[in-house]
């Protein structure tokens, strides 16, 4: 299953409204809204939505929603919630971001300002208790949590989505590259630094790849997108967890750095021969390659909402009440090994009644009617079980001492 690419010019209208700065600045629902002073620059462009066939063996998309409780809608404003609220955090799903609070403006008038500055930045925020919740692809820490300001912190999940290996190799502008988790890793580490190296070449038969030095680039700033990829190469190469390891932050071999998905897949498209990771629908919409990955059935796997959906069936039944999971590297035929899910942050126990209330409904909403704009956007919508376990958890949540979520 591919990448539709002629479905992009039908989304372009739809998507012409959303303003998203993914460069540290604030992400704004203001389609049909007020004109902000200053006009950031566009989000990324939808990517095309996943053809309808599905692969053998893989899980089927779940319907969320319907699957879940499905009783409680959220329909319009609700008297004596706040009417703004702040986020801030990861840039992997700012895109999605972008649509989700334009729409849930639209319908409820309570704006959220996000600022998409990195899930590193996303869980100081919230620890740090200078945003109403914040965002993020890696999941807090033991230590984290437990140095938070304000009490316990929930992760809410949001989505799912996939970190892609971006490449930039010119003249071979429509080759599918395929790349082995133990390759990968040795091109960041710098042991593998010519394009035309035999484990890549071993990788990619009947491709003429050139003898060029590979420029690897990587995230500069705090970074979930960075946890997935590491977490998945240390799954994959023990020579990488022990010498370089998982985290939101990591001491790189070599390469190039860039702020943010965007400045990682800006970097790439400006150097030829270049290497980088991205959310799926950045590589897309700046037109890279997608390398297609080897999973752990021994399976060369593209990522599309298929095979991101196939590794959260898999992990469903090992995900912990607290839903801090990570998916990378699951079982199965079709599943995609660089999947991840995207959460929210936010305290149990809030203080302020009426950003409680206005919180607990976004999340509400969020992870229900919502859904439905997941797959335009190329990230997965979430199993119904999972939904089941964060309706539990946004019920749970307090304002002034007083459950929050109205219900309705």
């Amino acid at each position: 299953m591919t990448i539709n690419e002629r479905a992009l010019s039908s989304r372009r209208s739809m998507l012409a409204c959303m303003s998203a700065t993914l460069t540290g600045t604030a992400l704004i629902a203001s389609c049909g809204g007020e004109a902000e002073p200053t006009k950031p620059p566009a989000a990324p462009t939808a990517a095309p939505k996943a053809e309808p066939t599905k692969a053998p063996g893989a899980a089927s998309a779940p319907t969320t929603a319907a699957a879940a409780s499905g009783v409680v809608a959220i329909t319009g404003p609700f008297e004596g919630e706040a009417k703004t609220l702040t986020g801030a955090g990861a840039t992997f799903p700012a895109a999605l971001y972008s649509k989700y609070f334009n729409e849930y403006n639209n319908l409820t008038k309570v704006k959220v300002n996000y600022q998409s500055i990195g899930s590193g930045g996303g869980i100081k925020a919230i620890s740090d208790q200078t945003a109403d919740f914040g965002a993020t692809d890696s999941p807090m820490t033991d230590t984290q949590l437990k140095e938070a300001k304000g009490g316990e912190i929930l992760h809410i999940p949001m989505a799912l989505g996939a970190v892609v290996a971006t490449y930039n190799i010119p003249g071979l502008a429509t080759a599918k590259l395929k790349f082995s988790g133990e390759t990968l890793a040795a091109i960041f580490l710098g042991t593998i630094t010519k394009w035309n190296d035999p484990k890549l070449a071993a990788d990619n038969p009947g491709v003429k790849l050139p003898a060029e030095d590979i420029v690897s680039i990587h995230r500069s700033d705090g970074s979930g997108t960075t946890f997935v990829f590491t977490d998945y190469l240390s799954a994959v190469s023990s020579e990488w967890k022990t010498k370089v390891g998982a985290s939101t932050t990591v001491n790189w071999p070599g390469g190039v750095g860039g702020k943010g998905n965007e400045g990682v897949a800006g970097e790439v498209k400006q150097t030829p021969f270049s290497i980088g990771y991205v959310e799926l629908i950045y590589a897309v919409q700046n037109k890279l390659g997608v390398g297609s990955i080897k999973n752990k059935a021994g399976q060369f796997v593209e990522p599309n909402l298929t095979s991101v959906t196939a590794a959260a069936a898999m992990a469903a039944s090992k995900v912990a009440p607290d839903l801090r999971v990570s998916i990378v590297e699951q079982d199965g035929p079709t599943t995609y090994p660089i999947s991840s899910f995207t959460w929210l942050l936010v305290y149990k126990q809030m203080t302020d009644a009426s950003k409680a209330t206005a919180l607990t409904r976004l999340l509400w909403w969020g992870t229900h009617e919502a859904q439905k704009f997941n797959s335009d956007l190329s990230y997965a919508p979430l199993p119904a079980e999972i939904v089941t376990k964060a309706e539990a958890m946004i019920k749970s949540i307090t304002g002034a001492g007083k459950p929050a979520f109205p219900g309705k």
